[in-house]
């Protein structure tokens, strides 16, 4: 009875898929025009500079790693930190890029263009964030 009972859930839940998936919209963002379309364009732009950060933090934390590893082997375990710190500068990091960017989002608070504001803001900084961490990654001799 239970596994039945699971079978028609999954089987509704898989047809409706196509229902819950939304098609992203046809948008040329060279030329956007509406605010939606603005919108839309501001969120790719945050996606694609996310997605670089994402790439340029695994770069700095294994380079993070390795220099741990090279200081343990020279000075000793408790001379390590190199990962702590990372981690600790960009959680710190990302509560200021979060704080920051919804500041400037008052500039329109409310309205149809914050999260375009937003957006932009956060690709702004997270691709600055990471220019720094791949020169932190480059720095150690990756």
């Amino acid at each position: 009875m239970k596994i039945t009972t699971l079978m028609v859930a999954v089987s509704s839940l898989w047809a409706a898929m196509p229902a819950l998936a939304q098609d992203a919209p046809d948008v040329d963002c060279e030329n956007a025009e509406t605010q939606m379309e603005m919108n839309f364009c501001a969120e790719q732009d945050f996606d694609k500079a996310d997605a670089a950060l994402n790439k340029a933090y695994k770069r700095a934390m294994a380079s993070q790693k390795k220099a741990d590893a090279d200081v343990e082997e020279t000075m000793g375990a408790n001379s390590v930190g190199a990962v702590a710190a990372l981690k600790k500068a960009q959680r710190a990091w990302i509560d200021y890029r979060d704080g920051h960017c919804e500041g400037v989002g008052f500039q329109a608070r409310g309205g149809t263009m914050e999260p375009m504001l937003m957006m932009g803001c956060k690709a702004e900084l997270s691709t600055a964030r990471a220019k720094e961490l791949n020169e932190l990654a480059q720095g150690m001799g990756n």
